[in-house]
């Protein structure tokens, strides 16, 4: 008997006996919890996935003149909108530690995935944004690998991180004024996937787009389970 992940309510299969220990392998979340995510569709900023009736968002405007002209962040795809539901799933697994609730995540994140980069994932490398050592003790695992790892396809982790104030606790303007807190242990020059959690003023996946292609990597992208 399985129950959901987030509510505790019995998951009830509607199956026949081919199929049932697939589907039960398959299903971490009722119906009703399922309901309250909000994937992001329609139009969308071509260059973050905020939604937008503009091609390029006046975000995504001002970080191209910030950077002369040339942001570093080739294209970001979000699966998700930040809505309550959401936040509050994301504070327990990734503050509180809940480890299993990304599971919840796996399957859609993994079609999206397909659909929207099926042709690059052959080519590019997949680089998880890291944690410091100190985050990475205090939460015991760092959910952007977990999240690549869901990919299944290899990852490279070329990317080391400074310790610093979380980025939750900052404001808006402290997110965007912050020093570049990354590192690289060898240059790559492929196309890169980043893979995050969420994306919410873009700061952070730019600080590792841009020492990307400061040290010879053609093109960044990145892949985000949320918009914020």
């Amino acid at each position: 008997m399985n129950y959901c992940l987030w509510c505790d309510e019995e998951l009830i299969v509607h199956t026949n006996w081919g199929n049932v220990i697939h589907l039960q392998k398959q299903q971490k979340l009722c119906p009703l919890c399922i309901a309250k995510f909000k994937k992001i569709t329609g139009n969308r900023c071509t260059i973050c996935s905020r939604p937008s009736g503009n091609k390029t968002c006046e975000d995504c405007e001002k970080w191209k003149s910030i950077y002369a002209g040339n942001d570093p962040l080739d294209r970001n795809v979000s699966l998700y909108s930040y809505n309550h539901f959401m936040k509050e799933m994301i504070a327990k697994w990734k503050y509180r530690g809940d480890y299993i609730l990304g599971e919840v995540f796996r399957r859609e994140w993994l079609i999206h995935f397909m659909k929207s980069y099926s042709t690059l994932k052959k080519q590019a490398a997949i680089i998880p944004i890291p944690l410091s050592d100190e985050r990475l003790i205090e939460r015991g695992f760092n959910q952007s690998q977990l999240l690549a790892s869901f990919l299944n396809l290899k990852q490279m982790e070329i990317l080391k991180r400074i310790h610093s104030e979380k980025q939750s606790k900052k404001t808006r303007i402290e997110r965007m004024m912050s020093e570049n807190p990354f590192t690289l242990t060898k240059p790559i020059t492929k196309p890169v996937i980043l893979i995050d959690d969420i994306y919410t003023t873009g700061r952070t996946i730019r600080h590792a787009a841009n020492l990307l292609k400061i040290n010879g990597c053609p093109k960044v992208y990145a892949y985000t389970l949320v918009r914020g």
